[in-house]
Order: C-alpha cells, then sequence, then structure tokens
C-alpha cells in the first residue's frame, strides 16, 4: 500500500489494469502516478477509450488493478468505500422511480445510519433537502424523476451524491446525456456546490472546455494501454464564471489541452 500524505486524499503508484477477455488480453491502464489533495477538483481528460472510467471505477472500489497501490484516506478504495467516504455520481441520474426527489436525495440518510449502527461508518450526511435548495430543485421536492427534465434528474443526483456526506466524489461524464445549456448551467451550479461544501471531486469528461472550467488540474489521458500524458495546472481566479470561457486565456488553456491529447495520440500511430 502506497502510503498517503498528510494533505492527499488519493495516492496512486504504478496503477495499471488489464482484462482478458477469452484468449484476448487488453491492457486498459499502465503506469499510472498520481497524488490528489484534499478539496482539489480534478478532472480525468481524454476521449472514450482511454482509461478515465477504468481509473474512476479503481479509485472507487468497484475494480481493482492488476498492477500498482492505490491509497483512498490512507487505506485501500474498498476500505474507504466501506466507510462512506466515497460517493459516486454516474452517467445516469439512477433515481428511484417510485421515490420522489427528497427522498431519493436522503437515501444516503438511511444508508448510513444503518452503516454507523453496524459500526462500519461514523460519516454523517448533508441535509438533502438543504442541497436541493442549493441546486435549484426547492420548489419539486416531492415530484418523482418521471415529472422531471434530464436535467433536473441530474441535479438531484448530484444532491443525493453531496447530501451522503464522504468528503470524496467521484463523477463519471455527469453531464454527457445532456444538452448543451444545461450542461453549462449545471457546470457553474457543481462548482458552487464544490466550493461551499469543501469535497474532493474526481471528474471524467471528454471536453476539453469542461475541464478547464471546473478543475485546479486536469489529467491529459493518452491511448490505450491509458496512462498519463500530462497533468496541467489551471490557475484561474475562483469563483468561476461563463465571463471567463470568452477570454483569451480560457481559449488559450483550452487548445493547450487539446494540444497535448493530439500529441500523445499522434505519437501513438
Amino acid at each position: 500500500m502506497a502510503p498517503a500524505t498528510a494533505t492527499s486524499t488519493i495516492e496512486l503508484t504504478g496503477v495499471g489494469r488489464t482484462y482478458t477477455r477469452g484468449k484476448k488480453t487488453v491492457q486498459a491502464l499502465t503506469g499510472v502516478d498520481l497524488t490528489i489533495r484534499q478539496g482539489e477538483f480534478i478532472t480525468l481528460f481524454g476521449p472514450s477509450g482511454c482509461g478515465k472510467s477504468t481509473l474512476l471505477r479503481l479509485i472507487a472500489g468497484l475494480d481493482t488493478q492488476t498492477t500498482g497501490d492505490i491509497s483512498v484516506f490512507g487505506t485501500t478504495p474498498k476500505q474507504a468505500s466501506g466507510r462512506k467516504d466515497i460517493a459516486w455520481i454516474p452517467q445516469s441520474s439512477a433515481l428511484l422511480p417510485w421515490l420522489d426527489i427528497k427522498r431519493n436525495a436522503s437515501l444516503s440518510s438511511v444508508i448510513n445510519k444503518r452503516a454507523d449502527r453496524s459500526g462500519a461508518t461514523t460519516r454523517k450526511p448533508e441535509d438533502a433537502v438543504d442541497i436541493l435548495n442549493e441546486i435549484g430543485l426547492a420548489d419539486f421536492l416531492e415530484s418523482r424523476p418521471e415529472q422531471l427534465s434530464g436535467g433536473m434528474r441530474q441535479r438531484a443526483s448530484i444532491a443525493r451524491g453531496f447530501a451522503q456526506g464522504a468528503p470524496l466524489m467521484l463523477m463519471d461524464e455527469p453531464f454527457s446525456a445532456l444538452d448543451e445549456l444545461t450542461r453549462d448551467t449545471l457546470r457553474l451550479r457543481l462548482l458552487e456546490l464544490w466550493d461551499r461544501h469543501k469535497k474532493t471531486i474526481v471528474f471524467v469528461t471528454h471536453s476539453a472546455q469542461e475541464a478547464v472550467l471546473l478543475s485546479d488540474r486536469v489529467v491529459v489521458m493518452s491511448p490505450r494501454p491509458g496512462r498519463i500524458r500530462q497533468v496541467v495546472d489551471i490557475d484561474f481566479p475562483r469563483p468561476r464564471s461563463w465571463e471567463l470561457v470568452e477570454t483569451p486565456e480560457f481559449v488559450a488553456k483550452v487548445a493547450e489541452v487539446k494540444q497535448i491529447l493530439w500529441s500523445a495520440w499522434e505519437g501513438d500511430e
């Protein structure tokens, strides 16, 4: 187990993942080294097939690396997940259709209370209603998922993740199925929630603009077998707004991130 530093949330050392499919071996990741500090917003950036989601699943404890070590809060990902230290936000909202939005967002409270009684965790959930209000769903607490738009369902999913009270949030392309206007709105809502609730976020996207707007650092992934091509610091001041997107500095940073990606893929050919 790689030692975690005093200020680190995640430590990855020499991480690789190989899958066997019949007689074929597929190497999804190789030689991944990365340290993520508490309170950072980190984005894994790259097109489909470069290992972003695989890496996120390893951090979440949903899969196990073939080589290397992963430490989450000084323990294994599965142990951290068992302590309810990790919240997972998927691409789809994954809301329970028979519950209203308030009860969907409050599910983590019930789960954590049960885990607390068993001694598995002392993690305390946050107030789901407060977070639903923060994310713009105050008027829809008693609505069921089928009564809401896709963007509103995804807001509820994000609120549920924040309400869990976990210090680490893993987000796997949560805006990919939404229209452009809805994505833009939710990106800023997410930044507002992150700033208020002081979570560590690891976010997956294939949008360079989204990565630069949201992140403290962008981890640019190379083609399979996935590896880290470069980690780009994003030093724009916070809080951020859409005015930033129109500035020459922002456009140049997006171009820089894209160029690193293109160079990685051209070098692989």
